[in-house]
């Protein structure tokens, strides 16, 4: 049994085909991100960070995490990072 996730069932044709271009081999993520746009998720990260943090544990389904991992590496910063810049501009 494989520790990959299952998310072929939830994908249209494009996202599909995102998938597996990303599974190949070969493939190497290239950032669109701007210095620009990295200095302001960095900020916010930061912002995030400095208020003083506690540790919270939580599960997500492997195909949320998936998308997760997929949209941060996009952004060119950690997922973690990026999850807590969700949940910090969605509360804020």
């Amino acid at each position: 049994m494989t520790n990959e996730p299952k998310i072929g069932k939830f994908l249209d044709d494009e996202e599909q085909e995102i998938f597996e271009a990303m599974s190949a081999e070969d493939y190497e993520p290239v950032s669109v991100m701007t210095p620009e746009m990295v200095a302001k998720y960095q900020q916010a990260a930061r912002n995030t960070i400095n208020e003083g943090t506690e540790r919270v544990q939580l599960r997500l389904p492997r195909t949320d995490l998936a998308r997760i991992k997929a949209k941060a590496l996009h952004r060119g910063i950690p997922y973690q990072t990026y999850i807590k810049s969700v949940l910090h501009q969605d509360v804020s």
